[in-house]
């Protein structure tokens, strides 16, 4: 079965979401509903970094739980907590705990965010791989699982860009990106598919195939009335590389009052900053 609490949230807007679960322990008819409850109430003051309280609402869920389903959120909770608070092995344990307990309920959507997790928290590559397989497999075999393919598809291609393997990430990234078109009400996520894949073509030497992909994101992007930064700077790349340095240019100074006003991670790389720069002033228009 699907997370039945998953539609309360929205990430963008944790105090709404907040206030839906606080809603929804009210109407919890048992002590095990709560405890659910309580480990989502819980993840929110995670996002927050508030991992005292965050630990605090687990060990009230704690005190009810004894059902599967509440025993495998506890874990998961709890294991999100420690990894956000710097402390991924401690958390991996938990999380492998929360996939095997979700298994046996038969919650397949908190079994695989359960891989999701693991394989972020594992110390190496073959760990990674591991657990992402595992999640990719339970979410191709389990409609309710569904969801989770985007996710972890997309992190597959980022950890396969990272060891140099551009092939297999492509072929990661463009599953990635065929799993988010069947989801057309999530276009946001669509487009950061998009430029995964736009990104990673441009990186094997095939920018000009990558062009229109990246056209498409900046142009529903602006459209939408929320431009991206990343967005304009990987086609003004694109366009640099097959030599249309105006276009390069013209896309490069859309980027960088985006990325240097609202991005630390961008400000923080000074050679990317003043690559960005140089295609914004036409002194570079190399790939």
């Amino acid at each position: 079965m699907a997370d039945r609490l998953r539609p309360l949230w929205d990430f963008s807007d944790l105090s709404t979401t907040e206030q839906h679960l606080r809603d929804q322990l009210d109407l919890e008819p048992t002590a095990e509903g709560r405890a659910e409850v309580l480990t989502q109430l819980a993840r929110i003051e995670g996002l927050r970094d508030d991992f005292e309280r965050g630990e605090a609402l687990i060990v009230e869920a704690e005190a009810s739980a004894s059902s599967g389903v509440a025993r495998s959120r506890i874990a998961l909770e709890r294991g999100r907590l420690l990894r956000s608070g710097g402390r991924p092995e401690a958390a991996l344990p938990l999380f492998e705990t929360a996939f095997a307990a979700a298994l046996d309920a038969g919650q397949y959507f908190i079994a695989v965010d359960a891989a999701h997790m693991a394989a972020l928290a594992a110390p190496d590559h073959d760990g990674f791989m591991e657990w992402t397989q595992r999640g990719v497999e339970l979410a191709d075999n389990h409609t309710e699982a569904h969801y989770w393919l985007g996710p972890l598809l997309n992190n597959l291609g980022w950890q396969l860009v990272d060891t140099g393997d551009l092939v297999a990430a492509l072929d990661a990234f463009e599953r990635a990106l065929d799993v988010r078109l069947a989801e057309p009400q999530n276009r946001l996520e669509i487009e950061i598919a998009r430029y995964a894949v736009g990104k990673t073509l441009r990186a094997l030497g095939r920018a000009s195939e990558a062009i229109p992909t990246l056209e498409t994101a900046v142009a529903w992007a602006v459209d939408s009335g929320a431009p991206d930064g990343w967005f304009h700077e990987e086609l003004a790349e694109e366009y640099a590389a097959v030599g249309r340095g105006i276009e390069a240019g013209e896309q490069a100074r859309l980027a960088l009052p985006l990325l240097t006003d609202a991005d630390p991670f961008f400000r923080g790389d000074a050679e990317r900053m003043a690559r960005l720069r140089a295609l914004a002033d036409g002194t570079s228009t190399a790939g």
